[in-house]
């Protein structure tokens, strides 16, 4: 078998949308790498172990920033319930890579207010495809019009784009901010990366080891279990801030958690 077959080209569109779905997981994972790497640049000293060091970079470059566009479709792509209609037809489109289609069926909900086509629309223009070049200007636009309607995914995918400067002037307080807001309502991969915030002191506020272990806790307790993945990596997180922490400090962490509700 050639190469190109192994790797999918040749098998049809299926297979296509396959592809840019992992080009786009690799994005996502660039993104990380380069964020990892200026926060233990800017660490440089002891927050933790070499080896707790080393269990979060390696978790954290294959686990949470390669869930932005994942877990953004599996949202934004939920079942409408309303089976044939030209609305359902929309995402379907999305789903199955046939993305001229889907912007066709998506921009008039959008701009309607669907904060769901909002959220899909940035998608779409993050990703890119042949038929709709990626657009990291209009991803942004529609992932902050989703944001400020409150959706979560957007928020999320909005704060990694304030981080990596995609868009938009990077800004680590304005990616902090959106972290926040999708982390209070319950977003795994947002907790985990505000717990990343709050350990450096990213985005202009001063390093909380407290806040930090509790986020990272949330961020552990809320990944599927399907996900050990990513749950190990926000344990071995939440792990290696204890190590510079007080008992009585991680018992307060422990308890902000117990007592945390999504908003």
């Amino acid at each position: 078998m050639s190469f190109l077959r192994r790797i999918g080209i040749g098998k049809g569109r299926s297979q296509e949308v396959k592809l840019e779905r992992e080009l786009t997981r690799l994005q996502m994972a660039l993104a990380s790498c380069k964020e990892v790497a200026t926060f233990w640049q800017r660490r440089g000293r002891g927050l933790m172990s070499a080896v707790a060091v080393g269990m979060l970079v390696l978790g954290f470059v294959l686990g949470v920033y390669r869930e932005p566009i994942k877990h953004g479709m599996v949202s934004a792509i939920a079942p409408l319930g309303l089976t044939g209609s030209p609305v359902e037809a929309a995402y379907a489109a999305y789903d199955k890579g046939n993305y001229k289609s889907a912007l066709r069926g998506l921009l008039p909900l959008a701009e309607q207010g669907d904060p769901r086509a909002q959220t899909t629309l940035g998608l779409l223009y993050y990703r890119g495809s042949k038929d709709v070049p990626r657009n990291e200007t209009e991803a942004a636009k529609w992932f902050r019009v989703a944001a400020e309607h409150g959706n979560a995914t957007a928020q999320f995918n909005l704060g990694v784009m304030y981080s990596e400067g995609q868009g938009m002037p990077q800004d680590h307080a304005k990616a902090v901010h959106f972290y926040r807001s999708a982390a209070e309502q319950g977003n795994p991969q947002a907790q985990y990366n505000l717990g990343l915030s709050y350990a450096d002191g990213d985005g202009g506020g001063q390093r909380d080891l407290v806040a930090a272990h509790m986020w990272f806790n949330l961020a552990a307790a809320r990944f599927p279990s399907s996900d050990t993945r990513d749950r190990n990596l926000a344990i071995s997180s939440r792990e290696a801030v204890a190590l510079q922490m007080t008992p009585a400090q991680i018992a307060e962490a422990q308890r902000l958690a117990r007592q945390w509700q999504p908003k």
